[in-house]
């Protein structure tokens, strides 16, 4: 009996990670409004649906170059116009894309609701570290503004988000991704590869999803749990720590 306790409490939470962005605040919304701007600007040469699905193809070919974040999402619609004008596009248009995405990198943060209360939640009882994508200056730029910096034991800013990285994170800031919980919107992203690194995985939707970050949820895996709200996590907390 001795050993099965102590095997059960090496499994506790010892460590809470959290997505940034449309987990903690809102993201996905100025990427919608800047391709309804897009689509409005190249109107007379596709209609909106083309257009969209040709700029997510786009984007799709363009990640391994160019990353997640604002500034590839602007180079992919700039191809894109390019490719539906056959590179007849004006320059107008071009500068009014560049400005489209200046504008976008200096947005005002606001945060979800509940967002600040779950941090508060998981850093009362574990160490928590803030885990996103993107770029990095932007990422920073947010976190800075978010008035959630000083909450955050460390902060990752990573390329890809993949089982191997959750590893690795989670040996460095943690006691391994065993002990380990990632809480998010993306499935694909933040909930399925923390769980396949040994992890619990924390599903919180936000309504608006970008198309590539949409995968499958392992329903029936025991560390897979969703939530409506960042509001239902203090309390999903303290049920998976005293299970």
């Amino acid at each position: 009996m001795r050993k099965e306790a102590a095997d059960k409490m090496s499994l506790k939470v010892t460590t809470i990670g959290f997505d940034a962005d449309d987990t903690l605040w809102h993201n996905e919304r100025f990427f919608q409004l800047t391709q309804a701007r897009f689509s409005a600007m190249l109107s007379e040469f596709r209609d909106a649906a083309d257009l969209l699905d040709r700029l997510l193809q786009a984007e799709k070919r363009n990640i391994k170059q160019y990353g997640f974040g604002i500034k590839g999402f602007v180079l992919s619609m700039i191809e894109t116009a390019l490719d539906v004008t056959n590179n007849q596009v004006s320059g107008e248009v071009i500068a009014e894309l560049i400005e489209a995405g200046k504008e976008m990198l200096s947005h005002p943060i606001e945060l979800l609701p509940k967002a600040h209360d779950a941090v508060e939640a998981a850093r009362s009882q574990c160490k928590v570290i803030l885990i996103t994508k993107g770029d990095i200056i932007d990422q920073e730029r947010k976190l800075a503004q978010s008035g959630l910096e000083d909450m955050f034991d460390a902060v990752e800013i990573v390329s890809t988000k993949v089982p191997e990285v959750y590893a690795r994170i989670f040996d460095r800031h943690g006691t391994g991704p065993t002990t380990g919980m990632m809480i998010g919107n993306s499935m694909k992203s933040d909930v399925n590869p923390m769980i396949k690194s040994g992890g619990w995985g924390i599903y919180v939707p936000h309504g608006l999803q970008w198309e590539i970050e949409h995968a499958e949820p392992l329903l029936d895996h025991s560390r897979y749990h969703e939530i409506e709200t960042l509001a239902a996590f203090p309390e999903l907390l303290n049920r998976i720590l005293e299970d």
